[in-house]
C-alpha cells in the first residue's frame, strides 16, 4: 500500500484508464518536489507506481 495519498489517486487514475488525471496528479508532484516542499520520497513511490501500474483501457 502506497505511503502517498497522491501515489494512492494515480494508481486509481491508471487502473481506471484516466490517462489525464495520472499526468496532473505526475505534474502537481513534481511541482511540490521542485519547491522542496516534499523530500523526494514521494515522487520516487510516484516512479514506482509508474513503472508497475500499467493504464488501463477506458470502460
Amino acid at each position: 500500500m502506497p505511503q502517498h495519498e497522491s501515489v494512492e489517486r494515480y494508481i486509481a487514475a491508471r487502473n481506471a484508464g484516466h490517462g489525464d488525471a495520472a499526468s496532473r496528479i505526475v505534474a502537481e508532484v513534481t511541482a511540490r518536489f521542485n519547491t522542496r516542499t516534499t523530500d523526494g520520497s514521494e515522487l520516487a513511490e510516484l516512479l514506482d507506481a509508474n513503472l508497475t501500474t500499467p493504464l488501463a483501457a477506458k470502460e
